[in-house]
């Protein structure tokens, strides 16, 4: 494994920034980055320990189509406005993870309009992959899938690799501490390899994650050298198992997930911002904190999307803006939120407590201790300690079997028989706990 030291620590409070701030769709109120900066206090206090923004580069619209990757989007700030934020959030002891979107870039990137502009002799023509007409005219080009609006770029082009390696160094000697690689899955991992090298000598400390959906997690992490992905298995896992009442589809993606920690360890999340909201996702509500427990008692690299910590709601919909109901605009600050989300802060506060107590969780695995379709106990372990969590989706109260459990952590639960082969644990009704082995 390759990750930093420090990761094993890490909490992120990951934020849609130009959703967050009112900055588009447009005809919001705008704060800007500054914005950002009055709810880090917010941040620290939730107990997360660092801040993975979403984009905040230069683009014409959501972010993810960059027109100038070294200059800040002019509708978050300016490069002052980012100097401080990240200021602020290391005076607070937060980390800063950046979003950078490499697979593709807007129409309006200086690059590919020179292509417009000069045709074949433009310098930056090798840096996509073009089809030019017979006739002349306008080239064709490869687009990420089939939005024409984001040009491809091509990675077999030396020059792309130096343009992008700027990029990463740049920003990380402006502050940031890591790097989300936006469509990871869509380059070569032969590409990262080669980029990811040179930003580690000048960085050896930077955290650098990887977007991937579908595939060989393992794989891609071993050819592409980044330091993790992004874990969509246990994701979907735990909002479906929660859904239909079956604990064997999680307790599945659980071994699964243990087999990744044998190389890496994942980004882990229930919630982010290109997925339907958790609040909206899952059918009853009364599962959200169980979906919070296995997040943050699992290996990994966990992240809580803004605004799920006060159980915000928001569909996503494949269709134009359809992303913007789970990229809200937020309060100017934190006391322009809702009385009625604050209970849901609060077991997250708990629960990352937990995590941060015992940061060895960052590696653990996990074995099954009990597991039905409604019930599932399991036990988390670095191989000297071990937590057992308990979870319930029934809709009457039921006892499990804990063995050797000792204590009730977290959760209103009642132990029986403490300490003993034969100990269980009572839940209620859609009911979970922690408890110390």
């Amino acid at each position: 494994m390759s990750e930093p030291d420090w990761v094993e620590h890490a909490v992120w409070w990951q934020v849609y920034p130009l959703g967050f701030v009112g900055a588009h769709p447009a005809g919001r109120e705008n704060g800007g980055l500054r914005q950002l900066t009055a709810w880090l206090d917010y941040a620290v206090e939730l107990g997360v320990s660092g801040i993975l923004l979403g984009p905040v580069f230069a683009a014409e619209t959501h972010g993810y189509d960059t027109i100038d990757h070294l200059r800040i989007d002019p509708r978050l700030g300016d490069d002052t406005d980012f100097d401080a934020l990240v200021a602020a959030a290391h005076d607070r002891g937060l980390r800063v993870m950046l979003d950078g979107v490499f697979n593709h870039v807007g129409r309006g990137h200086a690059a590919f309009q020179a292509v417009l502009a000069q045709g074949r002799e433009a310098p930056t023509a090798s840096w996509f992959r073009l089809t030019w007409p017979a006739g002349g005219g306008a080239p064709e080009y490869a687009d990420f899938e089939g939005h024409g609006a984001l040009v491809a770029l091509n990675h077999a082009e030396p020059a792309v690799a130096d343009y992008v390696t700027e990029v990463l160094t740049h920003w990380l000697r402006r502050g940031a501490d890591g790097w989300r690689l936006d469509a990871a899955y869509a380059v070569p991992a032969g590409f990262w390899a080669t980029v990811l090298p040179r930003l580690r000598a000048e960085f050896p400390g930077a955290y650098v994650v990887g977007e991937v959906i579908h595939g060989d997690y393992p794989e891609f992490v071993k050819e592409s050298t980044v330091d993790s992905v992004t874990q969509y298995e246990l994701w979907k896992a735990a909002w479906s198992a929660l859904n239909a009442g079956n604990f064997f589809e999680l307790s599945w993606a659980l071994e699964r997930h243990n087999g990744f920690l044998d190389s890496f360890v994942p980004q882990t999340f229930v919630g982010n911002h290109d997925v339907t909201r958790l609040a909206s996702k899952l059918t009853d509500a009364q599962h959200v904190p169980l979906a919070l427990v296995l997040l943050l008692t699992v290996g990994g690299s966990p992240s809580i999307y803004a605004g799920d910590e006060q159980g915000f709601q928001g569909v996503k919909e494949d269709r134009e803006h359809g992303d913007d109901a789970v990229r809200p605009a937020f309060p100017a600050e934190p006391a322009g939120l809702a009385p009625y989300g604050w209970p849901l802060y609060h077991l997250h506060q708990e629960l990352i407590g937990l995590r941060r107590r015992h940061p060895w969780l960052h590696h653990a695995r996990t074995k099954p201790v009990h597991l039905t379709n409604e019930q599932f106990a399991y036990a988390v372990t670095d191989g000297s300690r071990t937590l057992i969590v308990a979870l319930s989706v029934g809709a009457a109260p039921a006892e499990l079997p804990v063995p050797y459990g000792k204590s009730v952590l977290n959760g209103a639960a009642e132990l029986k028989r403490a300490g003993s082969a034969d100990a269980a644990v009572v839940l209620p009704a859609h009911g979970w706990a922690v408890l110390e082995a």
